[in-house]
């Protein structure tokens, strides 16, 4: 469980680099593609809501309307933060460890990067980092994260 409350730390850890010194604008970007970076945040907030629900025995997927921008990254962190709490006190559940990472959790890494990739061809510069000596640890998936230790 250890490992995959750690996946839960680097998921936020990376998603909040993205999602720092972005405004309102970055939400619709790209203008006119219906899968714009706010469409595809509110998809990262539904597979940790779907995890939730798995673990808690009762798989249920639901498509939410993307929310405003802020209140979208308000709602990816409560998401993860009630996910990661759940796993703390029960384990997996109705789940295991192994479907939650290749699944959902998977599929929201691989969304960071799109993410990422919106916003650098929006131009908002975003400096690159050594994940591997980042400061992440289990259990802190909310929008307070450490200091980066390597920058380039």
């Amino acid at each position: 469980m250890d490992l995959l409350r750690h996946s839960l730390a680097t998921l936020s850890y990376r998603l909040g680099k993205v999602l720092r010194d972005t405004s309102a604008e970055f939400a619709s970007h790209p203008e006119g593609d219906p899968q714009n970076a706010v469409k595809v945040l509110a998809h990262i907030g539904d597979l940790m809501e779907w995890s939730l629900s798995m673990v808690d025995g009762h798989s249920k997927w639901h498509d939410s309307a993307p929310l405003a921008w802020r209140d979208e990254i308000a709602r990816f962190y409560a998401s993860i933060s009630a996910l990661d709490a759940k796993l703390a006190e029960i384990g997996a559940g109705g789940s295991t460890p192994e479907k939650l990472f290749q699944g959902p959790i998977s599929d929201a890494l691989t969304h960071v990067g799109q993410l990422a990739m919106m916003r650098r061809q929006a131009g908002i510069k975003m400096s690159g980092e050594n994940y591997y000596v980042a400061e992440i640890v289990a259990g802190r998936v909310g929008p307070e994260q450490a200091i980066p230790r390597r920058v380039f």
